[in-house]
């Protein structure tokens, strides 16, 4: 995946809807409200293509593709794993090297960063050095199960699809933030923040503006401005700054907020039902 280009603004029919979870269609009650889902349906009765990019592992993330009736393969992992649940089909799948992985694990496990959680993603299974207090909080989110195994180098025979950091202390996970970012460059890993207590690595050409450039173009045919992208947090800073249409959640951070083309209320006011209406009903 290459680095997605920068465009003007739109001047062609929309074709494809893509659509973050967390904090976008599903708030802290992990389900799509109603008016979310009669939007989409709208949407989808209108012959425009629909699909979801997350950060969630693919097991998380599928019953919410299923749900909307989504109609192109799910981008998962921030795009590290670009799979249709309709026929199992993967797309693509770009895994963090196992040299770089356990040079990263290195760096997580550092005296100073004892207290945070480290999630290993293989195979779409999650691995974890023990039950912390964070962990079985987004197991019950994501209603997954964890295999606890101790020493994570233990599994990093194989290679990560992701690494994710995380811990309630969201200082402690900025200055985790800083640390890598001043030690990895952009060729050694992609690193981002979908929620302010997650720090997140995968394979360095991995982001959602990749995976949806990917699937716009080099799947479907379509351009950038046939498409329209909502999110609500810094992994979906590429998406949106891709799309024809990038939409940012009422309660995105600023610096989100400052690259989209249109902010929507937020997931409680049903956001994502009051943009679709603006730019794809109404």
């Amino acid at each position: 995946m290459s680095t997605p280009p920068s465009h003007s603004s739109p001047n062609q029919a929309i074709q494809l809807l893509v659509l973050d979870i967390d904090g976008t269609i599903a708030g802290s009650g992990n389900e799509i409200r109603e008016p979310v889902k009669a939007a989409v349906s709208c949407v989808l009765s209108k012959g425009i293509q629909v699909t979801i990019a997350t950060g969630r592992m693919y097991q998380s993330a599928v019953r919410f593709h299923r749900e909307l009736g989504c109609t192109l393969p799910l981008i998962t992992y921030q795009g590290a794993l670009i799979k249709d649940p309709r026929t199992s089909k993967v797309y693509g799948h770009w895994s963090v090297n196992q040299s770089m992985a356990l040079r990263l694990l290195d760096d997580l496990e550092r005296p100073e960063f004892q207290a945070i959680s480290i999630h290993c993603y293989i195979e779409d299974e999650l691995y974890v050095r023990q039950l912390s207090r964070e962990t079985v909080d987004y197991i019950s989110r994501s209603a997954v199960q964890a295999t606890v195994v101790g020493d994570l180098r233990s599994v990093l025979q194989s290679e990560p699809t992701k690494l994710l950091a995380l811990c309630d202390d969201s200082h402690l996970i900025q200055t985790l933030y800083q640390f890598l970012r001043e030690k990895y460059t952009p060729n050694d890993l992609y690193l981002t923040r979908s929620v302010s207590t997650f720090v997140e690595a995968t394979h360095p050409a991995v982001n959602k503006g990749n995976a949806v450039r990917y699937l716009a173009e080099e799947v479907v045919g379509l351009t950038a401005d046939e498409v329209m992208a909502v999110g609500d947090n810094f992994n979906d800073v590429e998406m949106l700054n891709y799309a024809g249409i990038g939409v940012a959640m009422g309660d995105a951070p600023d610096p989100v907020k400052a690259i989209a083309q249109w902010v929507a209320p937020d997931v409680t006011k049903d956001g994502v039902a009051v943009a679709i209406h603006r730019f794809l009903l109404d």
